[in-house]
């Protein structure tokens, strides 16, 4: 017999939510543990995946023109500083530092409580314009696709260490895709 799931809760419910998806997924806490041994491993990578990755955004016009809009906090900027560009550059530096935080705190949470699972869930709102943002409200291919290529960069530099066996390479990718897939649903 097949369990039942409530699909208002699914919606409405941060953790029912989390726990149908880590479930289906069998996303355990096994995974959590193999994203937090490769913390040491990724974290001086970090800066290079996010440079990468906001280099494969500025490559694209569908998802560059997220960061020709000022945010309300760097409008004070352009009257100090006089050029749009040097406003536009603080503000993509202020988003490379959020996404360095947000991949770094991924690999080092131990237990996925609700508080965590309310960050995720508010990265997630912070985009798509839930929080009267209006300045920020993308649509959901660019942000999925962002995660796409974010997994890519980070699988690539998983299947190049050398102190990993295939054993655990296998397991970390897993691990990994698991994360960005329920990462993807609290987008939604």
């Amino acid at each position: 017999m097949a369990e039942p799931i409530d699909r208002t809760r699914l919606q409405t419910d941060l953790r029912y939510n989390f726990d149908y998806m880590s479930k289906f997924l069998n996303f355990t806490k096994d995974d959590i543990y193999i994203l937090n041994t490769l913390a040491p491993i990724l974290f001086p990578r970090i800066p290079y995946i996010v440079e990468t990755a906001y280099k494969k955004l500025y490559s694209f016009d569908v998802t560059k023109q997220y960061f020709n809009i000022p945010n309300d906090e760097f409008k004070s900027l352009s009257l100090n500083t006089g050029t749009i560009f040097t406003v536009m550059c603080s503000q993509t530096n202020l988003l490379k530092d959020i996404l360095n935080i947000y991949l770094k705190r991924i690999l080092i949470q131990t237990e996925w409580n609700d508080t965590f699972l309310q960050y995720l869930s508010e990265m997630g709102e912070l985009h798509e314009n839930q929080k009267n943002l209006k300045e920020i409200n993308m649509d959901h291919m660019p942000i999925i696709t962002l995660f796409g290529y974010l997994e890519h960069l980070m699988i690539d530099t998983i299947w190049k260490l050398e102190n990993f066996d295939i054993k655990k390479k296998r397991a970390a990718i897993q691990a990994l895709n698991k994360f960005f897939w329920i990462q993807n649903n609290l987008f939604t």
